[in-house]
């Protein structure tokens, strides 16, 4: 039993059956893949922080290039777009650890990645700020569709849509039913991939999760032909804030680190304000900062929509992959934001959990890790 069909509960799903399990996925909303993912920025990278994490990346990225011979479907297309990653910086001491992270992302084994100097930018992105001193590039990241990839991994899965997880069975501290406001479903194993409220599911059990939710916004733009064609996925790592082209327009995100925890929830409020924060020139955190043709785009006649979604938080902005203090039940959510990228290769590491092939005891996101907190916001 898989709870929630978002896409790491989609991955979830699809590597246990995989690997001969028989699966049903429980979602108490009326679609699919509707909630979080439905409002992710639809990026992935390599350039990333963590090995642990980047060990996670790959084997997403190998699915997802053989997507339609691994889900045997043709419907639902990932549309990998290896439009690149750009990271901006006008601080020295920004660029300073930008350099360190490059080395240790080769040494990893990330082919690709490039340090740009002042000149480097003005010969391939004449159209970023004269402030920006460095940018890191890798043109293989880029960008793909969370909620096509989490409906093609379903498309073989059972799926049962509108049903709420009441309880848990478990006597003698072993998992036997799911209880649902549909009745009584036996099951040996279950997995809680229900994102920002897979914490109050797992309290059904009596098992608390070191989450938190935690609110992000986007704003989303169109009909602004002031922006520069063809841009990579773009953050000023400075503040954070950063865009990536869509058809017409763009999504403008900035994770505020100084956004409080919130109660999970269905319905995340947006504030309207929030665009104006990353699009007016006077602002602090304005994309205008680092791109200033997002000075033209306030100027202009774009039209916007703010969107809300909840990321899944955990202290030390690693997933929690694994088996709970409940035999039988296990957790796969707290992915900080990284679900789209990460959650796939997650939903692997869970399978072989499940049937014992990766060692519980080696597993580096098992929930009954040390947690040192991080200070990561993006």
């Amino acid at each position: 039993m898989v709870i929630g069909a978002g896409i790491v509960g989609a991955a979830s799903a699809f590597h246990a059956a995989a690997r001969g399990a028989d699966v049903l996925v429980l979602e108490r909303r009326r679609a699919p893949a509707s909630l979080t993912t439905a409002v992710a920025a639809g990026g992935y990278r390599l350039q990333l922080e963590h090995r642990e994490e980047l060990e996670l990346v790959r084997p997403t990225l190998a699915l997802l290039e053989a997507f339609g011979e691994r889900t045997q479907q043709s419907r639902f297309d990932p549309r990998l777009r290896p439009a690149g990653y750009l990271w901006l910086t006008a601080d020295p001491e920004t660029a300073e650890r930008q350099r360190a992270l490059v080395e240790r992302q080769r040494a990893w084994g990330v082919d690709g990645v490039e340090l740009l100097d002042r000149a480097a930018l003005d010969a391939r992105f004449p159209w970023v700020a004269p402030s920006v001193l460095q940018a890191r590039f890798r043109q293989q990241d880029g960008l793909l569709d969370p909620r096509a990839i989490a409906l093609g991994l379903l498309v073989r899965i059972p799926l049962a849509l509108g049903v709420t997880v009441t309880g848990f069975e478990a006597p003698g501290g072993r998992l036997a039913a799911v209880a649902t406001d549909r009745g009584r479903v036996a099951c040996e194993r279950a997995v809680i991939a229900c994102g920002p409220l897979s914490g109050r599911v797992a309290e059904l059990a009596g098992v608390t999760l070191p989450v938190q939710a935690v609110r992000r916004q986007r704003v989303v733009l169109w009909d602004a032909p002031e922006l520069p064609a063809g841009a990579p996925m773009t953050i000023d790592e400075d503040t954070t804030t950063h865009f990536r082209p869509i058809p017409g327009g763009a999504f403008l995100l900035h994770p505020d680190a100084e956004e409080p925890a919130a109660e999970p929830t269905e319905t995340v409020p947006a504030d309207p304000d929030f665009a104006p924060r990353l699009l007016d020139p006077a602002s602090p955190v304005a994309m205008a900062r680092a791109v200033p043709a997002w000075e033209q785009v306030w100027r202009g006649s774009a039209q916007w929509a703010v969107q809300a979604g909840q990321y899944t938080m955990t202290p030390d902005q690693r997933p929690l992959i694994g088996e709970t203090e409940v035999a039988g039940l296990y957790v796969n959510t707290g992915y900080c934001g990284h679900g789209v990228m990460a959650g796939p290769g997650g939903g692997e590491l869970l399978a072989g959990l499940l049937d014992g092939e990766a060692p519980a005891g080696r597993n580096p996101f098992r929930l009954d890790r040390r947690f040192h907190r991080a200070t990561q916001a993006f």
